[in-house]
């Protein structure tokens, strides 16, 4: 172990190094593992070392998506759908995902099914039969996935900033490709690139979590070795010249805001700056106290969200700032941005600039540590781009090294305005307007305690990482709003820490970036939170500042109406997206005039008549001891958290909980259906029902049904998407609260097939109303939902976030051991009752969204 950034009034953090495991098989193929004992999960990878960038004469095809896409549809020994099963069955989850540079297929599983992601990956990934009419189901898939690109106003900005910041590297092409390249492509294209890449000596394994390294060398002899060593040829990557000049391109779309990227060509990971380039962009825009934020949001009112970031591969870097802004404040935007850029050409950073940035990446780092998941994804793409499982650590020590000198350096040599790639995607019409070993329970025991005010204390002593999670959850959300002052909980969230009598927003967020932590205050339909996360040495500053906002909020004038407009912004940018018109429409169908028909950021008129008034009597409502939990979870010492909560938090008033009898909406007695018309290229289909509260016993029963209906192995992406190619999406969601909520069933798809894929669509779920889920569908779907539960709660911040809103909900903090139990008494009897009870015809409502000008169905 090696200590790296040390701070004169901070204890040290440490990082091991040097567990991987790394073994070479005789083929080629290498094996990374590292044991982790602290939970019973793990995380089997396989990383193929071939992407868009890899394709040769195909480039800008798509070619390694669409293998990735068709790697799990068969392979000699197993039909499309077995592995999703196999997955299902030991209550794991599948995925896999295509970059520039990789191709990975992942497992998490909880432990006993490590041996199984261990075959399942090897059979896909080396035996693979791509089969010709999944190859032509999927083609159509693809399609779709295409138009919601194309629908996406920020997937549209970045091919843009791609396409212009490179001319010949390829790495200019997007990976899913150019639709016209993509429909060129044959089945026999996709088998010669298999059997060229997929090789062993192309190919590595990781293996992380509750595992003992003999046994995985073992599996991974037995599944992977018999694989022969075949040529691995080098692909030629061209390298992107030097950029002499700005270059500049703007687009126009169907948005409302313009969404703005200013890029620069840095060296690779492995050049000598790649550290100093990080702590810049951190320095630069790593958070709301960053000069970038201060400067253009803050100060200027010019933008509603910016960020700086570095990214280096293997062969190219990038230097990006990216912000969104209303249209006519483009230039000025990036006029700002270059004149704070300058300021660290000309002068140097501060010492508190470079602490808080250090101890931002190390946040950073430690955050990605904190699943199995993760640390298999460090370790893989430290391989990747290094061939050295340590190189994050190692990284970091690089990154403790990092001098204001070398920050200064490294922003006059490549951040120079004339060598500067601007890009923007902008409203129709703006541009010719504008001018210019230990058990799970053992290692993670939750204990609780009530302060005198009535405030329940939730603790949990975890070593694993030196990091500590807080969370304070009170009952509020939708149904403590009505009609007209909809969005009141966003914007109270949001302005809550915007100010209190002691600190101004720029002091709380200066405060607490300096020692790399952050705090953020979220929202739901039943409750609000505030949440902080810091390093061990900073727990004390972290409740401080939390319950300073919680007792001293004074939500500033100025502050709410800056809030305000961000929060109208987010409101624009969820009407771009075409689920959440399909959503908000379906809420508004289902729930009348409830709260909870009502959207969750309010609408640009409740929003603007929101007064200061209303917000602090909404804190003075909400925020109390009774109606709230406290959670406290990471490398603590309860009973030292003992006198820090009665001290900081015994002034909180006490209150009384809210929402023991929340209003129920009247019953639907008819069928309802609703077109919305918008300009997309795509369509959705929702399938509404009245659902349950958190509390009703039916919950479990439909909780499997949703589970059920929402992966690979469904009924629904069986039938709909794979044997008929006639979605690219589809699947169930339910909400449920305090009161009744709502079940949904939804798909994407081809507008032109929307009247075909609605009738199957509603047939399959006519079926599942009469029939329930045969033995094996409910059978996978209780090892899915226990599983995913299991696989979910690996990180401190989500496993303190089930434990505080079990509290709160009055399930107690460790409902979560129940769930298990709840799920496997559930019997097919049950779930047949339930879907009969909820899922019949004169219950539901449709919602269609369409680009279609015409109804596009007769039914109702």
């Amino acid at each position: 172990m090696r200590q790296f950034l040390p701070q004169a009034k901070s204890s040290p953090i440490t990082l091991a190094r040097g567990r991987t495991r790394v073994r070479v098989l005789p083929n080629g193929l290498t094996l990374l593992v590292e044991p982790d004992h602290s939970a019973p999960v793990t995380s089997v990878q396989v990383w193929v070392q071939t992407g868009s960038i890899h394709e040769g004469s195909r480039l800008g095809s798509g070619l390694s998506h669409f293998l990735e896409h068709m790697i799990f549809k068969g392979t000699a020994t197993r039909g499309p759908n077995d592995i999703a099963r196999a997955v299902q069955e030991i209550g794991g989850q599948v995925n896999a995902y295509t970059s520039f540079d990789r191709t990975v297929y992942w497992i998490s599983t909880p432990a006993h099914g490590t041996a199984t992601a261990i075959e399942l990956l090897a059979d896909a990934v080396l035996h693979s039969t791509i089969p010709e009419e999944e190859f032509v189901k999927e083609q159509e898939v693809i399609r779709r996935e295409f138009a919601m690109g194309f629908d996406d106003p920020g997937r549209m900005s970045s091919e843009l900033m791609l396409a212009t910041a490179f001319i010949q590297s390829p790495y200019r092409y997007p990976i899913i490709g150019h639709l016209e390249i993509f429909n060129e492509l044959t089945r026999d294209d996709l088998v010669a690139y298999y059997q060229e890449r997929y090789v062993p000596d192309n190919m590595f394994l990781v293996v992380t979590g509750d595992i003992e390294p003999a046994d995985i060398f073992s599996l991974a002899g037995k599944w992977f070795g018999s694989a022969k060593r075949c040529v691995n040829a080098p692909r030629f990557i061209p390298q992107e010249p030097p950029q002499l000049g700005r270059r500049e391109a703007q687009e126009e779309f169907e948005t409302e805001l313009s969404r703005c990227s200013l890029v620069w060509h840095i060296p690779p990971l492995t050049h000598g700056d790649s550290a100093i380039l990080e702590v810049l962009a951190t320095v630069l825009g790593g958070g709301r106290s960053a000069p970038l934020h201060l400067e253009l949001r803050e100060k200027k009112n010019l933008v509603h969200h910016i960020g700086a970031y570095s990214y280096m591969a293997g062969e190219m870097g990038l230097f990006g700032v990216d912000f969104v802004c209303d249209p006519q404040k483009r230039f000025e935007a990036e006029q700002a941005v270059l004149a704070v850029i300058a300021r660290y050409c000309k002068g140097e950073a501060s010492d508190a600039e470079l602490t808080k940035a250090r101890k931002a990446i190390l946040a950073d780092q430690l955050s990605s540590l904190a699943t199995a998941n993760g640390r298999a994804s460090d370790i893989g793409a430290s391989w990747l781009l290094a061939r050295n499982p340590d190189l994050g650590v190692e990284y970091l020590e690089r990154v403790s090294s990092v001098t204001a000198a070398d920050l200064r350096r490294a922003t006059c040599e490549y951040l120079s305005p004339t060598t500067c790639t601007v890009t923007s995607v902008n409203p129709r019409g703006s541009l010719s307007n504008a001018s210019s070993g230990e058990s799970f329970d053992s290692v993670r025991r939750i204990e609780m305690f009530t302060l005198p005010n009535g405030l329940r204390v939730l603790t949990c002593e975890d070593r694993k990482l030196p990091v500590v999670s807080t969370m304070a959850v009170f009952r509020g959300g939708l149904l403590a709003e009505t009609a007209d002052t909809n969005g009141l909980t966003a914007l109270a969230g949001r302005t809550l820490i915007k100010g209190t009598t002691t600190r101004t927003s720029e002091q709380i967020d200066h405060e607490i970036e300096s020692v790399g932590g952050h705090i953020a205050a979220n929202f739901g339909h039943n409750n609000f939170s505030v949440s902080v996360e810091t390093m061990v040495p900073d727990l004390r500053l972290g409740l401080e500042l939390l319950a300073d906002v919680l007792l001293n909020a004074t939500f500033p004038k100025e502050e709410i109406e800056r809030e305000k407009e961000d929060q109208i912004a987010a409101l624009k940018a969820e009407d771009e997206q075409i689920t959440a018109i399909a959503r908000n429409a379906m809420r508004r169908a289902v729930f009348g005039a409830h709260p909870y028909g009502l959207r969750s950021n309010g609408t640009p008129e409740s929003i603007a008549s929101i007064t200061q008034a209303q917000l602090r009597a909404f804190r003075d409502q909400c925020v109390t001891a009774r109606n709230g939990v406290l959670a406290i979870f990471g490398d603590i010492n309860t009973e030292e958290i003992r006198q820090l909560a009665k001290k900081l938090f015994g002034a909180l008033p006490a209150g009384e909980l809210l929402m023991t009898d929340p209003p129920v909406a009247p019953a639907l007695s008819e069928a309802h259906e609703i077109v919305v018309h918008e300009p997309k290229q795509q369509a959705v289909i929702m399938v509404g029902f009245r659902g349950v509260s958190a509390h009703d016993p039916d919950l479990p029963a439909l909780e499997l049904i949703e589970a059920a209906s929402s992966d690979m192995a469904s009924r629904f992406f069986q039938r709909i998407r794979e044997e008929l190619g006639l979605a690219y999406f589809v699947g169930a969601a339910q909400q449920a609260g305090f009161a009744p909520g709502i079940f949904t069933f939804y798909l994407g798809t081809d507008p032109t097939k929307a009247d075909m894929v609605r009738g199957v669509f509603e047939d399959e779920i006519a079926l599942l109303a009469r029939e329930g889920l045969t033995n094996d569908e409910l059978e996978r779907a209780k090892k899915k939902m226990i599983g995913t539960e299991a696989i979910g709660i690996q990180s401190l911040g989500a496993f303190l976030s089930v434990a505080a809103m079990g509290e709160l909900y009055g399930f107690g903090y460790d409902h979560y051991k129940q769930r298990q139990a709840k799920f496997e008494a559930v019997t097919p009897e049950e779930v047949r009752a339930v879907a009969h009870k909820y899922f019949l015809e004169p219950h539901r409502t449709v919602v269609v969204v369409t680009p279609m000008q015409e109804n596009p169905s007769d039914h109702g």
